[in-house]
């Protein structure tokens, strides 16, 4: 039944995917020019992730900061007020809008539209010392979004994350993709509202030290 569920779910990403890809061309055309007239710079933003097994992706969005912003001031974190955001950036990461790109991440099998959001290849300190509750949470693609992201989102601490993304992976093993489409409708109202879109200062400093231990 997993098997056939992941066949299901792969069919689904990869149909919805290149779908997605040729409705939105038009507007994937309006969102490059506004990039590129409001600030310099790439377009897209790419990121080293882990994914499926702990293995290393290239996870791709609109740029929305600056150039050279995971160096400066938050880091990696997503704060209000950050001040690396572009005025076009700001509005692309209300809606949401920047993470589009991910698209072409579904249609490689880089990830799914649905499972435990990929972290930074360092955001999680040292990899061989991961607690089997961390360790379980790779046993799945990652999504663009998922349980996790639309029961708190950046305002959980990675510790709360983590049981969410477990109890995904549970209701995946029993529902299948019927769970998936559910998280979707959740995330399309999530973002309407605009709901948890940033970090919670103690988290932040939590997770900070975290990288700091690996």
């Amino acid at each position: 039944m997993h098997a056939f569920n992941l066949f299901i779910k792969r069919f689904f990403d990869l149909f919805f995917g290149v779908f997605g890809l040729i409705v939105l061309l038009p507007l994937l055309v309006l969102i490059i020019a506004g990039i590129k007239l409001d600030s310099k710079g790439p377009v897209f933003f790419s990121q080293a992730r882990l994914g499926l097994n702990k293995r290393p992706f290239n996870i791709y969005k609109f740029r929305s900061m600056v150039v050279g912003a995971e160096g400066m001031d938050a880091g990696i974190f997503n704060v209000k007020n950050d001040s690396r955001i572009t005025k076009f950036g700001n509005f692309l990461r209300n809606t949401s809008i920047d993470e589009l790109p991910q698209l072409i991440n579904i249609v490689k099998g880089d990830m799914s539209f649905v499972g435990p959001r990929p972290p930074v290849t360092y955001e999680l300190g040292d990899l061989d010392k991961l607690s089997a509750k961390f360790e379980s949470r790779f046993d799945i693609k990652p999504g663009v979004s998922g349980l996790a992201q639309v029961s708190g989102r950046n305002e959980l601490s990675w510790n709360e994350k983590v049981v969410y993304d477990n109890q995904y992976i549970e209701l995946f093993n029993k529902w299948g993709i019927l769970i998936d489409i559910k998280l979707i409708i959740l995330t399309i109202l999530k973002v309407v509202k605009n709901e948890g879109s940033h970090e919670i200062s103690e988290n932040v400093e939590r997770d900070r030290r975290r990288i700091d231990k690996g």
